[in-house]
């Protein structure tokens, strides 16, 4: 039997979902809950073997670990000039990843940092609340509205699809990347989201990709998430501002004279 494709199998995956999800009072499937990835997409959204950190004077300890990837076909379809950019912000990561000076993650990438997330849902709305320097999203489920301004975080729309969340996310900024590869994005950038529950305990999510400034045709990546089942699971409090002061300011520090 030949192997179906990645897509292809999601696809099927999503037409006929095995697994129906309890339901909330309002008859919705209930992703109430705190999630977090369980990969290496952080570090690198494509296919990689292990390589030296940014700073090598960490040694082992910030190197990357390999990953197999979660890019479906491998590998995101920059234009030209915009894979030239990419390949400057991975030379020069260790200052420019937004993550470095604690900026909000954005969508995709809050989603598969290394640190949970917690879904809060309710019938007219739904929040999304991440640790990693405090992010909020606000999911807007009835008529689409649209964003008043540009953001980190993005302006979003959702709606059910079956068992599958969708969320339709526009409006973002520049300031973000996708991982700490360099892999990036213009203003233009529009993300759709799909969440799907695929068990109890775990949530396939995917997210296809579209900005034209920057890439020659939209992609999609694709993840489970896992349910974080400790019985005291919270999402905590992590302000890192302050873990980001010396690289955003350290240069505007009074020299003292020898």
């Amino acid at each position: 039997m030949t192997p179906k494709p990645q897509a292809a199998q999601a696809a099927a995956g999503q037409a006929t979902p095995a697994y129906r999800a309890p339901r909330t009072a309002d008859g919705k499937p209930n992703l109430n809950g705190i999630w977090q990835a369980l990969n290496e997409a952080n570090w690198d959204l494509e296919p990689h073997a292990a390589y030296q950190g940014s700073l090598p004077a960490t040694g082992a300890q910030f190197s990357v670990p390999p990953g197999i990837g979660v890019v479906d076909g491998g590998t995101i379809p920059y234009k030209p000039e915009a894979l030239a950019q990419k390949k400057e912000n991975f030379a020069n990561r260790a200052k420019l990843d937004p993550e470095v000076k604690c900026y909000m993650g954005g969508v995709p990438r809050s989603t598969y940092m290394p640190y949970p997330f917690q879904v809060i849902q309710g019938t007219g709305t739904m929040m999304i609340t991440y640790e990693f320097a405090g992010a909020v999203r606000i999911i807007n489920m009835g008529k689409p509205t649209e964003s008043p301004t540009d953001s980190w975080m993005g302006w979003s729309n959702g709606h059910w699809e079956g068992d599958t969340l969708v969320i339709d996310v526009t409006g973002f900024n520049d300031l973000t990347w996708f991982d700490r590869a360099g892999d990036y994005h213009s203003d233009m950038l529009h993300v759709v989201e799909r969440y799907t529950p695929r068990s109890a305990d775990t949530l396939m999510y995917e997210a296809t990709i579209e900005d034209p400034k920057t890439f020659s045709r939209p992609w999609k990546i694709s993840m489970p998430l896992y349910r974080r089942v400790e019985k005291n699971a919270q999402v905590m409090e992590y302000k890192c501002p302050e873990f980001a002061e010396e690289v955003i300011y350290g240069h505007l520090r009074k020299q003292t004279s020898k």
